[in-house]
């Protein structure tokens, strides 16, 4: 099946709700990481980042493959003044361009995960070939190309962000990365969704930022999402603050995921824009289940979190929106991802949101 029709097929789906999760744990165990997964939300199992590697934190995992970079006094830094480096960058485009015009296999290239970066993945996939029939989709996720440009810097301490060459090399070896990883738990025949995860469009608009454009982030994510589409896969953005929610809801995206227990009052100042959005057939991914603040994880059970929700949607309701529909194209997920949390603690996230989607599918009848 090819990557167009595929995509469509795979638009038609919906969740219903079910439960999934953001990405990381802090798990050192990958085969317990992985057992929870797919005992507590089997029906959209996510791959985890494991954070207690190096290899799998979110702003290492996906440098893998970029052009000139150097670790130096535990920091990584383009080298751009280093005299390879404009060969380096030669090497990458001309690889890079083979890959994306399918020419070359991505599993032969540079944008695939190596061994260290790619070992919970692997497993995982393993996982699912035995265990896929419990799934209802898959799920996977990468750093985003805002977040990862404005986590890097050359050693003249600038942003890669603000230097076209390495913006560019950054966001193409992440949209080739995230094709990759969808033709991978494509494997599997479910949807996969792929989360593109981009914490810092907190400070979008801040004065760090002040010289960015909305068209600078919606440029550098559409090249990533094309990517995901031509593999077959949805593609998702979460942020786990606020930020500048328009961003996302005109775009290429199928699944927006915010943080619905800390911000949800600000992304409901957006309600016409989520209205069309759903219209559209987007999903959205509810991060009810708190991870931010641990006082507030401990306090929180079931009932008090699917209230909250139930509160949540019916200031959404409307002649123009229903329940039912915003139901039908929901995914309950944690508000962020789990790496920082100790064991006990993200196993509860974990637990929380999958009777958190179990009792709204009851309590809602739909």
């Amino acid at each position: 099946m090819g990557g167009k029709s595929l995509s469509e097929h795979f638009r038609k789906w919906q969740p219903y709700g079910a439960a999934s999760l953001v990405g990381s744990l802090p798990h050192h165990d990958r085969q317990k990481a992985i057992d929870l997964v797919f005992e507590e939300v089997s029906e959209i199992p996510a791959w985890p980042q494991l954070s207690s590697y190096t290899d799998e934190q979110m702003m290492v995992q996906y440098n893998e493959g970029l052009p000139g970079l150097e670790r130096k006094n535990d920091r990584i830094l383009f080298a751009v003044s280093d005299p390879g480096f404009e060969h380096e960058l030669l090497e990458f485009y001309e690889e890079y361009l083979p890959a994306s015009n399918d020419e070359i296999s991505l599993d032969e290239s540079r944008f695939r995960f190596g061994e260290d970066t790619g070992r919970t993945f692997f497993a995982f996939l393993e996982r699912l070939e035995r265990q896929q029939q419990t799934a209802a989709a898959v799920k996977g996720q990468i750093t985003g190309p805002f977040t990862l440009t404005a986590g890097l810097k050359d050693e003249n301490d600038q942003l890669a962000l603000y230097d076209p060459r390495l913006r560019d090399v950054v966001v193409k070896n992440l949209a080739l990365k995230a094709q990759w990883q969808v033709e991978h738990l494509s494997r599997s025949s479910l949807p996969v969704i792929v989360f593109i995860d981009e914490p810092a469009l907190a400070g979008f608009g801040s004065s760090a930022f002040i010289s960015v454009s909305a068209e600078d982030i919606t440029t550098m994510l559409d090249e990533v999402v094309s990517h995901i589409h031509k593999a077959g896969g949805l593609a998702g953005v979460h942020v786990c603050a606020n930020t500048d929610w328009s961003l996302f809801f005109g775009g290429s995206l199928d699944v927006i995921n915010f943080d619905a227990y800390g911000y949800f009052e600000r992304f409901a100042l957006y309600r016409q824009d989520l209205v069309s959005f759903i219209e559209r057939g987007g999903l959205v991914a509810w991060g009810i289940v708190p991870t931010l603040d641990v006082d507030s994880l401990k306090q929180e059970n079931t009932e008090s979190l699917v209230s909250r929700w139930r509160q949540q949607v019916e200031q959404l309701v409307g002649d123009d929106l229903s329940l039912e529909t915003i139901f039908r194209q929901s995914i309950i997920t944690p508000s962020c991802g789990c790496g920082t949390l100790s064991e006990p603690l993200a196993e509860r996230v974990v637990h929380l949101t999958r009777q958190v989607s179990e009792q709204l599918r009851h309590k809602t009848g739909i």
